[in-house]
Formats: structure tokens, C-alpha cells, sequence
């Protein structure tokens, strides 16, 4: 015969204090569990959304990225005739010669500077990427000293706004618009002409990358091997999908600190929960051995102290969730191992981190719970009646 859970909810009420401060202790970890899991989440998001698996990235063979190395100007024409390539709005391939350098801006808070992506490109670059919109402004020219950034760049930068002026180069480049990468690794960069790059950075006669579209995800991976494999180029292609998911090694040293900070963390908390089970048994000896007389038996006692610390558990998870959802879309920025670059993104408490965080919670309550429980289910009913 099992005791019904509204035993468990009624013992609950009874210990107030106990309960709320067993159940914060639980939601102080989850919190801390859920933040380092949102910035994986958001970090994650910020890599693999940024790739487009129709497009093919091509790089010297033998670089790791954009930044080591380039090829010569000479290889782009055959690049270009390559079968499986798609044509751009006006029935060229669509292709795009780029050049990627870094460069070091103020933070608008003062706080000091950090590097910055800036991606040279030709026209078709911003057709390859059609999840980047035009928010504020307009497009670069063909030509001319002229960028235009990500809203994040504009929001945490110094001279980042239209009209603004930003030094880097030889000179002064004016900002003429705002794009809106979606929250991909784009958000993290500002645009210009290839070619202006090139001067400025004394870098003409080359790329240090290019950017295919092919006709579809099918025909993209026949490119991939069809570039590798030419010898005429002497270049390696690479899905632009796969190029952007190497790059969450980024978040590597933040996923082992969680786990450390959070497995010390749950332990506090587990003990927590079995000092107030432990508590609970001691209290209620004389009720365990009423239940045993009316002829509840172990495994059923057992089993409701369990559920009752798995309970306490769920409190815990559901507060630190509700701790932690204001801070849900907050940006953030951690350097890219593969660019030495600051990437810009965002902590997202999706719903698989919310199930992650709850599975967390329970383990800590069973943990808690099970001790506890044993010992309430093997009290002597004679021994515990009479105290």
C-alpha cells in the first residue's frame, strides 16, 4: 500500500522555514548551474547559426582560419568556373574574395579596449549572408572607406555609430550603416570593401579566404572535395557550417569551471537536503512507526521520503529558473581562440537548459533523499514508538 503524496505536501507546509531554506540552498545551485549552461547555449548558438550549409569556405590548404595565411589572386577565376555554384541576383557565381583583420577599439564603458573582426568583402559577400539585415543606414560602396557594423559592435564600442569615424589602417572609415546578424558570430564583426582592406593593409594580390554558394547542401559538399582535391588550386574547402562549429572551443574553459563550480556546488546541496530529511526522520519517529502499525511498509515509507526530498528538489529547480529568466537574452562577450578576437553573444535559456537544470535538481534531492529514507524505513516501530 503507498502513502499518497498529499502526505508529503501536508509534511512540507508543516516545516516552512526548513522547507524554504533547504529549497534556496537547491535554487542558489541550479541558478549557478544554468548560467554556465545558458553561456554554452548562447555561445553555441553564436557559431553553429552563423554558418549556411550551401556555403563553402575555401582557405590555404594546411590554415586552421581566416587569419593564418592567404592564397594568391591569380586562383580566383578558377575558382569561380567550378561546377555546383550558384548565381547571384545578377547571373554571376556567387562568390567572394575576402580578407579578415583584426583590429583593437575602445569599449563605449571605458573599460578598455578589445579586438575586433573586420571582414573585407565584395558585394556578393552580403548576398551569401542573407541573415544579416540592414537595420539602420545603408550598405558600404564598392570603393570606399566605409564600414558598416553589427548592433552589437555599435552597442558596446566607442565611435561605433552612423557617421562615426573608426581609425584603423591607413586612415579614417566612416560608419554608414547597422546590420543585425541574428545573434550568429556576424555579430561580432564590421564590413567593408575587399579591396580598400587590401590597400590599406598593404595585402593586394590575394585573399585570405573566399566564399562559395553552391546550388544546394548536396551539391556544397561536392564543392568542398572538388576544391580539396583540384591541383590546380591548391586550396582546401570546408562547409561554412563545420568552419563555425570548430570554433566553440572557445567556450571549452567555461564548460570545464561549470562543471567543477557546479559538481562542488550540488555536493553543499545534496547534504543540505539529507540534513533535512535526516531532520525530518528524527522529528517525526513516532509518526514512521504509526505508519508501519497501520500497516505501510518499508519500501512504501521509503519511497515517500525519496519523493518527498525529489519534491523539495523540484521547489529548488522551479525558483532558480525563475532567478535566473530575467537575465534570459543578456549579452556578453568571451575571445575567440581561432581569431583572438572578442566574440559577442548571448545567454539563452532555452528549454533544454531549463530540462537539464531540473534533471540536476532531482539528482540533488534523490542524493539528499535516499539516506535519509533508508533510515526512516528501518526505524524499529516498538523503539520508535516509545520515543
Amino acid at each position: 500500500m503507498a502513502i499518497p503524496i498529499s502526505y508529503n505536501v501536508r509534511n512540507l507546509k508543516l516545516r516552512k522555514g526548513l522547507t524554504i531554506m533547504t529549497a534556496l540552498g537547491i535554487a542558489l545551485t541550479v541558478t549557478t548551474a544554468i548560467f554556465l549552461m545558458a553561456l554554452l547555449a548562447g555561445l553555441q548558438k553564436a557559431f553553429v547559426s552563423s554558418g549556411n550549409p550551401d556555403n563553402v569556405l575555401v582557405l590555404r590548404k594546411g590554415s586552421e582560419a581566416e587569419l593564418s595565411g592567404g592564397f594568391d589572386a591569380a586562383l580566383f577565376p578558377t575558382l569561380k568556373v567550378l561546377p555546383g555554384i550558384a548565381k547571384d541576383s545578377h547571373g554571376d557565381p556567387m562568390v567572394s574574395g575576402e580578407w579578415v583583420v583584426v583590429i583593437v577599439l575602445p569599449r563605449k564603458d571605458g573599460t578598455g579596449e578589445v579586438n575586433v573582426t573586420v571582414r573585407g568583402m565584395m558585394p556578393d559577400g552580403l548576398e551569401l549572408r542573407p541573415s544579416a539585415k540592414l537595420i539602420e543606414g545603408r550598405w558600404f560602396q564598392t570603393g570606399q572607406r566605409e564600414v558598416v557594423v553589427s548592433k552589437s559592435i555599435r552597442s558596446r564600442f566607442s565611435h561605433a555609430n552612423i557617421g562615426d569615424t573608426m581609425e584603423f589602417g591607413k586612415g579614417s572609415w566612416k560608419v554608414v550603416g547597422v546590420f543585425d546578424a541574428g545573434g550568429s558570430a556576424y555579430e561580432s564583426e564590421i564590413w567593408c570593401d575587399v579591396n580598400q582592406m587590401a590597400s590599406d593593409f598593404d595585402r593586394q594580390g590575394g585573399y585570405s579566404s573566399a566564399y562559395l554558394r553552391a546550388t544546394d547542401p548536396i551539391a556544397a559538399d561536392a564543392l568542398t572535395k572538388r576544391v580539396s582535391d583540384d591541383q590546380r588550386l591548391k586550396l582546401e574547402g570546408i562547409l561554412e557550417t563545420d568552419y563555425y562549429a570548430k570554433q566553440t572551443s572557445s567556450g571549452a574553459p567555461i564548460k570545464y569551471i561549470g562543471i567543477v563550480v557546479a559538481i562542488i556546488m550540488a555536493i553543499g546541496s545534496s547534504f543540505a537536503a539529507m540534513n533535512t530529511m535526516y531532520a525530518a526522520v528524527a522529528y517525526r519517529g513516532r509518526e514512521i512507526a504509526t505508519l508501519r502499525v497501520l500497516g505501510f511498509s518499508r519500501p512504501s515509507i521509503l519511497t515517500s521520503f525519496v519523493l518527498e526530498s525529489l519534491m523539495l528538489a523540484l521547489l529548488g529547480a522551479a525558483a532558480g529558473i525563475l532567478l535566473m529568466l530575467p537575465f534570459n537574452g543578456m549579452q556578453t562577450g568571451t575571445s575567440n581562440a581561432v581569431t583572438f578576437s572578442e566574440v559577442v553573444f548571448s545567454l539563452q535559456i532555452t528549454p533544454q537548459v531549463a530540462a537539464a537544470a531540473i534533471g540536476f535538481a532531482l539528482i540533488m534531492g534523490l542524493f539528499g533523499g535516499l539516506a535519509p529514507a533508508w533510515h526512516a524505513a528501518r526505524q524499529n516501530i516498538l523503539t520508535a514508538l516509545r520515543g
